[in-house]
């Protein structure tokens, strides 16, 4: 027990202070996201909106992710990523207890629009940050470390709104998400000055290439919209069928959603640890991770026994957990030939156009021929992600030769 836990242990070696202060800040931020899984059940439940208003909603939503990260790499090529990032924090934290205060369609379509462009200017600063502040052999690692802070915020995170709902309101989730993002920044300003930072990744690139010239890595940003979008059904469509279609109440949901976390807290590093040393390409681990996710919604129309609910959360978890760390190590590495904020704002905004269609789409199809057949749509779609993949991954091995 004693060696395994050693072992466990060394994966994390090696990482610079810097990275573990991005992670915790992330972590602080992102134990107080638990609106966000909970929002398509504010809205329908608190609200009294419409699957079809919602699906609206979340469009405002992924719009404005997709602004966001598109200002924020803007932002951060010319000010640099603490400013970017400091700002983001504490806006989104007023923002989102702002939120609370609008119950109409319209105001909220634009406050989630408004919000989200300010919280996703944070991302492809906080990409450039982890590029910069990790030596180039462990930036797969610092990845990983970055998403295990994510994830066990996100662990904590629905856990604990299904129990503020229970015994408070929906509101309480609001105050806690502002408040979290507004510690995020103070940690960052306290421990993550810019002036005493030091920069592990010296590169310069002399005659920087635009990412929109770049083909292969725009086939490869399709493949991620693609896998966003089925991804992201567990946050928007999957609430709506634990509740309606298997009848669990909102402290069921949240402790479901919290195992995505704990799973992924518990063995990610590990798992990556020793994926990165295997003879699997990047490109091909982030395949088998996007199977995984699409057999993860086919498996729910096999059985109405509610067991399979933690079987399809389980290989949507460890799909999640080796397509997304190669894909974003796919993505930095893809940056040294150019703009790097570019390449990781638009790396941002392929899942952000994933929100735009991915909820909207799911929650409309969910309306109008139910939870099943939608499940079907979606497996197909993850295929067509896998095909795209494969292709990719074909033609970077015939220039590689």
């Amino acid at each position: 027990m004693k060696t395994l836990f050693n072992k466990y242990i060394n994966t994390f070696r090696g990482l610079s202070k810097e990275v573990w202060w991005i992670a915790l800040i992330t972590l602080i931020n992102r134990a107080g996201t638990m609106v966000i899984p909970f929002l398509s059940l504010y809205l329908t439940k608190s609200l009294h909106f419409s699957m079809g208003d919602v699906g609206w909603i979340m469009s405002a939503f992924g719009l404005g992710s997709v602004v966001g990260s598109w200002i924020g790499g803007k932002l951060t090529d010319k000010i640099g990523f603490y400013k970017v990032m400091v700002f983001s924090l504490i806006a989104t934290g007023l923002l989102f207890i702002i939120l609370q205060l609008l119950t109409s369609f319209i105001t909220f379509c634009i406050g989630i629009f408004v919000v989200m462009l300010v919280a996703d200017m944070f991302r492809p600063a906080m990409f450039v940050a982890l590029n910069s502040y990790s030596k180039p052999e462990n930036k797969t690692r610092s990845v990983t470390l970055i998403r295990l802070a994510i994830n066990l915020g996100f662990s904590a995170g629905p856990a604990l709104g299904g129990i503020i709902i229970t015994t408070l309101s929906y509101g309480g989730l609001f105050w806690v998400d502002g408040i979290t993002c507004v510690l995020a920044a103070i940690v960052l300003i306290k421990v993550l000055h810019p002036k005493k930072a030091k920069t592990l990744d010296n590169l310069k690139i002399e005659n920087p290439k635009s990412a929109y010239h770049d083909y292969a890595f725009l086939t490869f940003l399709v493949a991620m919209v693609l896998f966003g979008i089925v991804f992201l059904q567990y946050f928007s469509t999957m609430p709506l069928y634990y509740k309606d279609a298997h009848h669990l109440n909102e402290l069921e949901i949240g402790i479901l959603l919290g195992l995505n976390g704990f799973i992924i807290f518990v063995f990610e590093m590990p798992l990556i640890k020793w994926l990165e040393n295997s003879r699997f390409t990047k490109l091909g681990l982030m395949l088998f991770g996007a199977v995984l996710t699409g057999l993860s919604f086919l498996v729910l129309n096999i059985t109405s026994w509610a067991g399979v609910l933690i079987i399809g959360m389980l290989l949507m978890t460890f799909g999640e957990m080796i397509a997304f760390p190669f894909s974003n190590a796919f993505a930095m590495d893809r940056a040294k030939k150019g703009n790097q904020g570019e390449y990781m704002a638009l790396y941002s905004i392929s899942f952000s156009v994933s929100h735009i269609f991915g909820h909207n789409v799911g929650l409309h199809l969910v309306d109008a021929i139910g939870f099943d057949k939608t499940w079907y749509l979606t497996t197909i779609l993850a295929s067509l992600c896998v095909f795209l993949i494969f292709i990719l991954k074909q033609k970077m091995k015939l220039k590689t030769r």
